[in-house]
């Protein structure tokens, strides 16, 4: 554990050296909300503040563009020379990925606090008790850390940033295709089953419901099922590809 902290403190250090893709990573799902809530939300009929339905879709948005630095920070290493020289001081390879994970969940933590900042600025008034908020925030949380993971992984299979960096489109593609911003139902047919049955959907309706205190049962299970799934499998293939790459 001190390994993966001074590791993470070493990943933060990074991403202040590079103020671009940091300053992207904490304004554009900021950019995106408000785009979505004052360009498209007087088109989309939900029967709610539109403001109200797409915050926690935003909040997994933040996940997925944290997720693509983690996955160009991972390559960066692998390709730079420098995993070499840690494991001549005897850094396990787990404690190097998960600094960089860990550095992903407190990026992640600032970006949530500007989001919510900003969309209560702009209308965004959730319900939630402080068990309900706490619950919201555990969940939002095992998601980004599973993604990170999977960031992580996706990092260690390609060989150059620029293609670690797409890494970020392919899974917003998931948080588009889901209820993240507009309801299942109004989706086409062919679309609607796939967007039930993709992690991001539950994760969103289970955020959402949390914040909003919406009545009927929420998905939590299922959420909590994704996430723990994803984040299992993206430890252990991370931990292979870093063995074969290493090796």
């Amino acid at each position: 554990m001190p390994d993966s902290l001074i590791m993470a403190g070493r990943s933060l250090r990074l991403s202040v050296r590079s103020p671009e893709a940091l300053l992207t990573a904490l304004l554009l799902p900021v950019m995106l909300m408000v785009v979505f809530v004052y360009l498209f939300g007087g088109a989309v009929d939900i029967g709610t503040s539109y403001v109200s339905y797409v915050v926690p879709g935003v909040l997994l948005l933040c996940a997925v563009t944290g997720a693509s630095t983690t996955a160009v920070t991972v390559c960066q290493d692998m390709a730079g020379g420098i995993i070499d020289r840690f494991r001549s001081l005897d850094v396990p390879g787990v404690a190097l990925l998960a600094g960089h994970v860990i550095a992903s969940l407190l990026r992640n933590v600032v970006s949530t606090v500007l989001v919510g900042a900003v969309a209560f600025a702009i209308g965004f008034r959730p319900h939630a008790s402080v068990a309900g908020f706490a619950a919201a925030f555990g969940v939002l949380l095992l998601f980004v850390a599973a993604v990170s993971w999977l960031a992580a992984a996706f990092g260690l299979l390609v060989s150059a940033p620029e293609a670690a960096n797409s890494a970020m489109f392919f899974l917003m593609f998931f948080s588009y295709a889901s209820s993240a911003f507009v309801p299942v139902r109004t989706m086409p047919w062919w679309l609607r089953g796939f967007a039930r049955h993709q992690p991001a959907t539950p994760v969103t309706e289970t955020i959402r419901g949390l914040l909003l205190r919406q009545p009927g049962g929420l998905p939590l299970g299922t959420a909590l099922l994704w996430c723990v799934g994803l984040l299992v499998v993206s430890v252990a293939v991370s931990a292979l590809l870093f063995r074969r790459r290493t090796a």
